[in-house]
């Protein structure tokens, strides 16, 4: 049953989260608590010592926030709104539940929890000075003021869960211990964050529809496009080190929660469909990886 579920729980929660929009958008304001909830086991499970920065960790940190950032000044002069789409794309940390698909594909799982700690804790400090710098809502306060302000309410979300991590783990080993050993949670906290994330954005496409597609396909087709560059180069940068699978997830398998919430919250509402359909994109690529190699398991065995 366990394996049916890890097999075809990505693409029932996505048909759930569109067929129920209405009902899922309700619930966008549990999306941080989840998305803390989530950070907090995967931190759990990776000690000190796994948090280091190796050449590996630089190449994909590089690409995150250098990559990100050229990536909006290149298609800012054609459209802001779609430069603002394909940024979040890229900026966003890798996914908490990225240990668990490595692990499902024989991947190293304490290096891909590893380089997920240290994406989402450095995003945590970086994405608030994007936002700020390109704009964010808070467009009468100075830029200082604007980065404080989603600093305030970024940081919480991304570094308390980490410190209650550590403090749990120094003050009750015996506990921190059964925290550790219930990873697979983070892989159905994270279905069920994806359920209500997919709705909210439903909800707002629908009520924001014009009748015109022409941005909306460009969007699609530029997170598509993206996806499945930051998979296929993780990969071949991760090939590099021996770590494949854990490059493939680390730079491939974004924390879409975090990046849809701050899409928007501080940016142009409809550039949420940019990290909202990369939900989709990442996670059909993630269903075909765990398809293939379980079909390979099968014909080894």
């Amino acid at each position: 049953m366990q394996k049916y579920l890890e097999k075809y729980l990505l693409p029932i929660a996505m048909v759930i989260g569109v067929a129920f929009h209405q009902q899922l958008a309700h619930l966008s304001p549990l999306i941080p608590y989840l998305l803390a909830l989530m950070l907090f086991i995967t931190y759990s499970r990776v000690s000190w010592s796994d948090i280091r920065l190796t050449r590996f960790h630089y190449i994909l940190l590089t690409i995150q926030y250098l990559g990100s950032a050229l990536l909006y000044l290149a298609l800012r002069p054609f459209n802001e709104i779609l430069a603002q789409a394909a940024m979040m794309c890229v900026l966003t940390a890798t996914a908490t539940s990225a240990p668990v698909v490595a692990g499902m594909l024989g991947g190293n799982i304490a290096s891909t929890a590893a380089y997920s700690i240290i994406s989402n804790l450095s995003v945590a400090l970086i994405a608030p000075f994007f936002l700020t710098a390109i704009g964010a809502k808070e467009e009468t306060l100075s830029f200082m003021a604007g980065f404080w302000l989603i600093l305030k309410k970024v940081l919480p979300i991304l570094v308390v869960p980490f410190l209650g991590a550590l403090l749990l783990q120094k003050t009750s080993p015996k506990a921190h211990r059964k925290v550790q050993s219930a990873q697979i949670l983070t892989f159905y906290l994270w279905a069920a964050s994806l359920t209500v994330v997919l709705g909210n954005v439903t909800q707002f496409v629908l009520m924001h529809n014009d009748g015109s597609y022409r941005l909306e396909l460009l969007i699609a087709a530029t997170s598509l496009l993206i996806c499945l560059l930051q998979f296929i180069g993780g990969r071949a940068i991760g090939a590099r080190y021996g770590r494949t699978v854990a490059g493939g997830q680390g730079l491939g398998q974004k924390n879409t929660i975090l990046a849809i919430w701050l899409t928007q919250t501080y940016l142009n509402p409809l550039a949420t469909l940019g990290p909202g359909l990369y939900v989709l994109w990442q996670n059909l690529v993630n269903s075909w990886q765990i398809w293939n190699k379980m079909r390979q398991t099968k014909k080894s065995a």
